[in-house]
């Protein structure tokens, strides 16, 4: 199965909630007043859009209605689609995408709550990159989470990449420091640096990942730099309130968004990139070690929307991701 397959079938969930309530909204032959965009607006906020998401789109929607002079809801339910499209590339296009330059060592801090899928993301990242010809290498710096060292110990072990680690309870920074020195010394292409999700004590998160961020800054100052926050997508709405709080904390440059294959709310898509002006660089649709790739947003676009099998596979090269 293609991965373009994989991500429209991942939707499914999300895709039957939406559609299901886009239907009743948008019925045939319905009298599009204040009544309509009332409802739309509440049903879009029920989506896990967001808030502030929502109210956007229905203003943006109400301009087109009067701009084309749109008389009935099957072509204002395609204008809103088209609208969504557009909030999905919004104002970070040029962003999409990690960004890994080449003849340089490029950094990955991946940062989030336990729980969100972020060690098994890495490892998926990995595998990803280490299958397109790049050398990387990880650094097991969560050491607070014995077991976040072993688990990132054993993808290692199954793409074929090194992991620098130390001992549970070690200081990060040293492995950082560590896994810098050997990042530079090996010639690596990609070093992925895994850290501790404890948001619950963020004072101590903030001072950690300061820490870590000066040892990057002073250890690889030629370094292209990355920092990645990995949202499980099946907490919905909180998922946009993890990423303001992480961003008090560390100048975030892209979410990786999980678990979509599993959850009815990947609508928080739209409301991530468009409140929080965060580009969405890679998502996961699927337990498998191939179920992790770059985020292209007119093809989520186009899996959110689609009904039935009325996606030609052959327009989504897979190459693409």
């Amino acid at each position: 199965m293609g991965f373009f397959s994989k991500l429209k079938q991942g939707l499914t969930k999300t895709r039957d909630e939406f559609n299901s309530k886009m239907s009743s909204v948008f019925s045939f032959g319905r009298k599009i007043d204040e009544g309509f965009y009332e409802e739309l607006e509440e049903t879009l906020i029920q989506s896990d859009v967001g808030f502030e998401t929502a109210i956007d789109l229905v203003e943006s929607l109400r301009a087109r209605e009067k701009a084309e002079k749109i008389k009935d809801t099957e072509t204002l339910q395609q204008a809103l689609e088209d609208e969504i499209a557009k909030m999905l590339t919004g104002d970070v296009a040029e962003n999409q995408g990690i960004n890994i330059k080449d003849n340089c060592l490029n950094i990955i801090l991946v940062v989030g709550v336990n729980g969100a899928g972020k060690t098994t993301t890495i490892g998926k990242m990995a595998n990803y990159y280490n299958s397109r010809k790049k050398k990387v290498l990880l650094a097991a710096a969560d050491t607070f989470r014995a077991a976040a060292i072993e688990q990132l110990t054993v993808w290692g072990e199954r793409v074929g990449v090194d992991v620098i680690r130390q001992n549970s309870g070690s200081d990060p920074g040293a492995v950082v420091f560590d896994a810098c020195q050997a990042a530079v010394s090996r010639k690596t292409d990609i070093l992925i640096v895994d850290t501790a999700g404890r948001l619950q004590n963020k004072a101590n998160l903030m001072e950690e990942l300061k820490k870590i961020n000066k040892i990057i800054d002073r250890e690889a100052p030629d370094a292209n730099v990355e920092i990645l926050l990995v949202l499980d997508s099946g907490t919905g709405q909180n998922a946009i309130s993890q990423a303001k709080l992480f961003g008090e904390v560390v100048p975030l440059t892209g979410i990786i968004l999980t678990k979509l294959d599993g959850t009815a709310k990947g609508g928080v898509v739209i409301g991530l990139t468009h409140e929080l002006n965060l580009p969405v660089k890679m998502i996961g649709v699927g337990e498998g070690i191939n179920d992790l790739r770059e985020f292209v947003p007119a093809d989520f676009a186009c899996a959110l929307f689609a009904k039935g099998n009325d996606v030609d596979e052959d327009e989504h090269e897979d190459d693409e991701y």
